[in-house]
This record gives C-alpha cells, structure tokens and sequence, in this order.
C-alpha cells in the first residue's frame, strides 16, 4: 500500500483570544485602584497616551482616521508663529524676578522651622512597640531584657503567649550556642512582662488573663469573682450560673453583679493596639432616583481622561515614506496601536458595567422601593441572558465592585443568591430568610431563647420550606450563637 500526500481546504470555527480582547478582560475585572495604577503606568511606559482634558470624549477612531485627522503643516506652522508672538508680548524677566534670590519684594513664604526627622511616625505604634517602651524604661539586668524580648517576640495580636515556658528555656541557644535561660529566669521575666500595661497580657490562658486583670484592678484574694474565674471557671464557660450558685451557697441574684463584672474584662488585652485601618470603600456605580425613575451613575472620580498625543501623530505622518525612519516609525505605530487598544478596552468596560448595573436595578426593583423583604432570588444566568453576555463576564463585573444605592452601599455580588421554595407567591430569597431569622432572634425572650428547631416551624408556617441544618447554617453565617450560648440567667 503506496502512501499519498494530499492537500485538503476545511472550514472551522475556533475562539481566538487576540491581545485587545486579552486586555479588555483583564481590565473588566480590575478595582478602580487597579485600574488607576494599570492607567498610571501606561502613561508612563507610553508615549503616545496623553491624559487629555473633562470634554475629551472616550471613544477613539481607528489607526486610519486617526492618520486622516491629522492637521495640515499650514495649520501647525499658523499654531506655532501665534505661540511665538504670544511669548514676545510677556516681560519674561519682570515675571521671574520676584522669585528669584536677592529680590527687594516681600517674601512669598515665611520659613518655618520643621520638626525633626526621627519624630515623624511611619506608622502607629502596635502592641509590642508598647511593651518594648516599657522594658526600655525598666531598670533590669541585661539577661533579664533579652528574656522580656523573646516573651514579647512570642505573643500574638491578642496579646496571649503562644510559647511555653520550656521553649522559652531553649530559645538561649539563639543568642549564644550552648546557653539555655534557667525556669527561674523565664519566670522573672514572665512576671515582669505581665506587670506592663495592657493587664492581663503575656498570659498562655483566657483564665489566666482574667486573673492578672483581677490583680490588677485591685480585687481580694478571697472576692467572690476571683473565686468564680479559679474555681468554677468550667461552669462559667458553660453558662450555668445556677450551679455556680449552688456551689457558692448564695443566692442567684447575688451572683448576677459579681458576673457582670466579670464580663466587663477584657477578652483580648491587645485588641486596643490593633494597628489595622479601616478600609473605605468607594463605589463603582450610583444608583440615584430623579423624577421616579432610577438612575445609573458610573463612578469616574480619579481616572484620568486619556487620547492620542497630537505630537506624535503629526511625527508619524512626517515620517511616511522616509526609509531611514523605518524602526522609529514601526516604534510609533506599535505605541499607538496600544493606545488605541487601551482607550477602546476602559470604554468597553465602562458600558459592560453599566449593562450589568441596568440589568441588576430593573429586576432589583421591588427591594430598592421597599426593602430587604422583596429582594428577589437572582443568579448571574438571569443578567447574562437579559443582556446577552456569557456568565463569566457578568462575574468578572460584579467582582470586588460595589453600589450605592438609595438603600445604602452593597457589593455587586449581593443582589446574586439562591432562592428558597415557599408554598405559595415566588421563591424567597435566601437573605431575606437571613432577615427573618435575623428578626426573630432578636424579638425573642433572652431567658427563653428560640431553638433551631422553633425557628424552623416558625419559618414553615409562613410557608417557608426550609430544613433545620439550613436555619442553622443561616445563623453561624450571621454570626448568632446557639439557644444555649444566649440564654441569660438573670
């Protein structure tokens, strides 16, 4: 059997991601701080990008058009000779010779001394430069310091220590091989640690900390809340304050100001050292209301307006034709094809936003004129059918941005959840069943607190077909305790 070669035409239909569509789905997913700094750094990087002026409008010709505007050498000469003439008329030395040394004018600044360098804070002070402070003021051996050091080395952000003593111990060796701190000397320094401010830190155990706290707010050995966090601490946690009682032989209601009082310690000594910032967040898009109709506002501020350099274009036209400019024209013609792809992709994303943000408000309605109860179950199949995109694109827009709205500031994945069957009307959504839990905790009556189980026959008989196990998970994701976590003695 002889082999052949043959040539065959087939026709086929493939995706083919080009570099525009690669940048304008990269840029569809970017914060607006991203996109500031991808911004930020093309005007940088390229020559031919230029941030233009508030009536510049967004939408760029092609390569060609861009050629066929370009203004006449009669024009630009005409521009030119006029700049000439305008800088004739100005008194160019009568203009800098108020700032220059020596000047008989009165001073345009009044020189002020500024504070010096090693007083301005980087940052603010955390937990441990606290208690380094302190140790820096303390008068102590210089064993003892290096032992404090590596004790507050060792504590987390709550201010709890994470190490034990025997690994303490052993943490010699990092100084000096074959040194080891003796029990006693870990022990000092533990002291010495735990007598700084905030109380109750350097402690291995929340019953531990409650104890220093005690200390030092100046309880007796002997008080009655001393001896409910050593000696029934198990029962504490367990809430059973009537066994405490019992035990204690004394009334409830004498225990009732003594565990108050106890609540009111802290539970994480180094919460008020937290150094971390609150992050604010700027939306995306405004929903405003204008004569009963909604209005979708996209959110420019800070972005700046970008064109082609007019300098560049006329230098590339200059350049037509001239066979020793080859490689700066190819230069040229790249940038500005990069531009052009650029300008192109954030208008593209701009109206993508929009078409998702329209979408969301006309089938959002209901809850934006009445609230959480009429919020209606929504997936992204819904937007991407109402506008005629795929799903992962709708995802990428609604990701990591936000929307203001008459009804307060949500992330654009709010309005995308699952629903939940009822036995009459539409399905629920499921973050309004989140609201009605939510609702019914709250009302309850905090000695008698409403089990998982009476929240579920609650919901059913206002025809909400949910599980037990999912009003369960509802309130762990709403971060409620169970029935025997709330319930209150007093």
């Amino acid at each position: 059997m002889a082999l052949e070669q043959k040539l065959s035409l087939k026709l086929s239909q493939k995706l083919v991601m080009t570099p525009s569509l690669q940048q304008a789905i990269k840029l569809l997913q970017m914060t607006r701080m991203e996109l500031q700094t991808v911004v930020a750094q093309e005007l940088v990087e390229n020559p031919v990008l230029e941030e233009g002026d508030e009536t510049f409008e967004s939408e760029t010709p092609s390569e060609e058009e861009e050629e066929a505007a370009e203004p006449k050498a009669e024009e630009v000469a005409s521009e030119e000779l006029d700049h000439q003439e305008s800088m004739d008329d100005i008194d160019l030395d009568a203009y800098f010779n108020d700032y220059l040394e020596g000047s008989t004018g009165p001073p345009m600044f009044e020189a002020r001394e500024a504070p010096p360098l090693e007083n301005t804070l980087t940052r603010e002070p955390d937990l441990y430069d606290h208690l380094l402070w302190q140790l820096h003021m303390t008068d102590v051996s210089e064993q003892q310091r290096e032992i404090a050091e590596v004790i507050i080395g060792n504590l987390d952000p709550d201010g709890f220590l994470v190490a034990s003593k025997e690994e303490l111990q052993l943490m010699g060796w990092q100084e000096e091989p074959g040194l080891t701190y003796t029990a006693d000397h870990v022990e000092e320094a533990l002291r010495l640690v735990q007598s700084f401010d905030p109380p109750g830190v350097a402690c291995q155990s929340l019953q531990e900390s409650l104890s220093r706290q005690l200390d030092a707010r100046g309880e007796p050995a002997n008080s009655l809340a001393r001896r409910v966090v050593e000696e029934a601490w198990d029962l504490f946690l367990k809430r059973q304050f009537q066994q405490i009682a019992r035990e204690f032989e004394m009334p409830l209601s004498e225990l009732e100001p003594v565990v108050d009082s106890i609540r009111g310690l802290q539970l994480r000594p180094g919460r008020k050292f937290n150094t971390e910032r609150t992050h604010y967040v700027e939306p995306d898009v405004h929903i405003a209301k204008v004569s009963g109709k909604y209005v979708i506002l996209l959110n420019d501020d800070g972005m700046p307006r970008l064109r082609i350099s007019n300098s560049y274009r006329r230098m590339l036209r200059n350049m037509m034709g001239d066979g020793k400019q080859a490689d700066a024209r190819q230069f040229i013609k790249e940038k500005l094809r990069s531009a052009i792809w650029l300008i192109k992709s954030l208008d593209q994303r701009q109206r993508t936003i929009y078409k998702v943000s329209d979408s969301i408000v006309r089938q959002q309605q209901a809850f934006l004129e009445r609230g959480i109860e009429y919020l209606r179950p929504m997936v992204l199949r819904d937007v991407a059918d109402d506008i005629g995109m795929h799903e992962s694109t709708v995802s990428r827009v609604v990701s990591n941005k936000y929307m203001h709205t008459p009804r307060g500031l949500f992330p654009m994945k709010f309005f995308f959840h699952s629903g939940i069957d009822r036995e009459y009307g539409s399905d629920i959504s499921s973050l309004t069943v989140k609201g009605k839990i939510q609702q019914l905790i709250h009302d309850e009556d905090a000695k008698r607190p409403l089990s998982d189980s009476e929240l579920t026959r609650m919901l059913q008989r206002e025809g909400i077909n949910i599980a037990r196990r999912t009003v369960a998970k509802y309130r762990d994701e709403l971060g409620v305790p169970s029935s025997t976590n709330r319930k209150q003695i007093f």
